[in-house]
């Protein structure tokens, strides 16, 4: 866990201007899908997006070499080195618009995507464009009003406040898709206020950022915006991703090119277990959201994996999978931040409970946050914040070896719409800062127990819980409901005692029956 400079204060958000706009952009290009649904549909719009913010890019830059005595503005090395993409001609966005009412526009917007993937520098883009536009069920009069829609994003700023606004157009509406496919979107998207809390507790600053299952980017732009918020350098740190979805790899490329951050995120089809793209990386800082509960991760064929220091996870349920995983690739000083569902907490079936018992016992968990139900895109039920470090006592900060700190934020947050939650920025910072006082050596704010809130509690009182992590258990609020717990979840754990006791039943009936036909024998 790198150590953070002395924050100054975090600025605001930049007005409800920008996000006002972003809200009436989206709104504005929904009402023109028709009859596509929206996982189609935000292929149509983000990638449109992407090509007006990268043929702005160039323009920029082009103007700005012009007036440069020794510059060369038709070199696409110039354009390099400034972390530029070379538009080629026909995919710029004065010639799209141009020909916006023609009807082989969708034709026109492919080749500009293939002439983009095409220029040799820039092949971090190869692959990832979508080519989409010229086929036959896609409206091209739909198309035409769309591309002079976004013809206004950016169009009367300087380029990098237009950056800016490109990449909260894009976040906005990643999110609005996301909250549109419901549980499909949860694949690609960790909702926003999610993604900061994990920022803002783990503060990475300089280092190496990974995400095993990056999704669409959106850790690695909480990270670079956290950065620069508290005066620190985007460049100071390095991000690594891989994802199993190539879609959802190609949105995640294309979210972290309008952010303007370089990162190295690979795909391949076999996921992060059975494929790592990077086996030597050992990161300074992890956040992640692994999907919840995979019970076909495809465990059976993994069972001697070096990864797996604690114990083998279950065949039938990846959580710990991810967990171990993730402790792997922190560096002797890292911190990781990873988004669980509440099971993971309190679990004994099939071996969890003592893989859970081993972190524990090697001091692996930091802290464990119980979040409230409804937060996410993918699912309504409740899920918590697991809080790792390799090393407790590490880099400047207070000694926190043998004790874990727990935090009850399951009544905060509110409703945004009928069916999904958001933390505000009070409650962000709540979170947050009662983790950063109780790890710093001099905070700002004394960190003290809040009953009901927080509480940092020994090894010795964990143990006789049973090493469970529910915060419930020990900030002195009610015990966790059932329903905290997924159905699936409890009834797979039910199924299992039964079938124990089952099995306990008939060597007793068969252990019954032995002594009565020895007691017969000699009767």
């Amino acid at each position: 866990m790198a150590r953070a400079p002395k924050k100054k204060k975090a600025e605001k958000p930049k007005g409800g201007g920008d996000l006002d706009f972003a809200a009436d952009l989206f709104k504005a290009a929904d009402k023109m899908r028709g009859n596509l649904e929206p996982s189609e549909y935000k292929h149509v719009a983000l990638g449109l997006i992407f090509l007006k913010y990268i043929s702005d890019a160039f323009e920029a830059q082009r103007a700005k070499l012009a007036k440069e005595e020794y510059a060369d503005p038709e070199d696409p090395e110039e354009y390099l080195a400034a972390n530029v993409f070379w538009v080629p001609k026909e995919a710029r966005w004065s010639h799209l618009r141009a020909n916006a009412k023609r009807p082989e526009i969708g034709k026109l917007i492919d080749d500009a995507m293939e002439a983009i993937e095409k220029v040799p520098t820039n092949e971090r883009l190869k692959g990832v464009l979508p080519k989409i536009y010229a086929r036959p069920t896609l409206n091209k009069t739909m198309l035409g009003e769309l591309v002079d829609l976004f013809s206004n994003i950016g169009m009367h700023d300087a380029f990098d406040t237009a950056r800016d606004l490109f990449g909260r157009v894009y976040e906005y509406c990643l999110s609005m898709f996301a909250s549109s496919e419901g549980k499909r979107g949860g694949e690609f998207l960790t909702p926003r206020s999610v993604v900061r809390t994990l920022v803002e507790m783990l503060e990475p600053y300089k280092g190496r950022v990974y995400d095993p299952c990056c999704g669409s980017g959106g850790m690695f732009i909480q990270s670079e915006k956290f950065i620069e918020n508290h005066g620190g350098r985007a460049l100071d740190i390095a991000v690594y991703g891989q994802e199993i979805n190539n879609t959802t790899y190609r949105l995640a490329m294309m979210n972290l090119a309008v952010h303007g951050i370089e990162a190295d995120i690979r795909w391949n089809n076999e996921g992060t277990f059975h494929r790592d793209e990077h086996p030597d990386l050992k990161a300074d800082f992890i956040l992640a959201n692994p999907p919840f509960n995979i019970s076909d991760w495809g465990g059976d064929r993994l069972k001697d994996d070096a990864r797996w220091k604690f114990g083998t996870p279950p065949a039938g349920n990846a959580n710990f999978a991810w967990l171990q995983h993730i402790i792997h690739h922190l560096a002797p000083r890292g911190a990781a931040g990873v988004v669980l569902a509440n099971g993971s907490m309190s679990s004994q079936q099939s071996g969890e409970g003592e893989i859970r018992k081993a972190m524990i016992e090697a001091d692996q968990v930091d802290a464990m946050v119980a979040l409230p139900g409804q937060l996410f895109y993918s699912t309504q039920i409740p899920a918590c914040l697991w809080i790792l470090a390799r090393d407790k006592s590490a880099n400047g900060l207070r000694d926190r070896r043998g004790e874990i700190l727990f935090i009850d934020a399951r009544k905060m947050g509110h409703m945004i719409d009928r069916v999904r939650r958001e933390f505000s920025e009070e409650d962000i910072a709540k979170i947050a800062g009662a983790y950063t006082s109780w790890r710093a050596q001099e905070p700002e704010t004394p960190y003290v127990d809040v009953p009901g809130f927080c509480k940092a509690v020994k090894l010795e009182t964990i143990r006789e819980h049973g090493h469970v992590l529910t915060p419930g258990r020990y900030v002195g609020s009610e015990a966790a409901d059932e329903d905290d717990v997924p159905f699936e979840e409890r009834f797979t754990a039910l199924k299992e005692t039964l079938t124990e006791h089952f099995a306990e039943s008939e060597e007793l009936s068969a252990l019954i029956l032995a002594k009565l036909e020895g007691i017969g024998a000699h009767g």
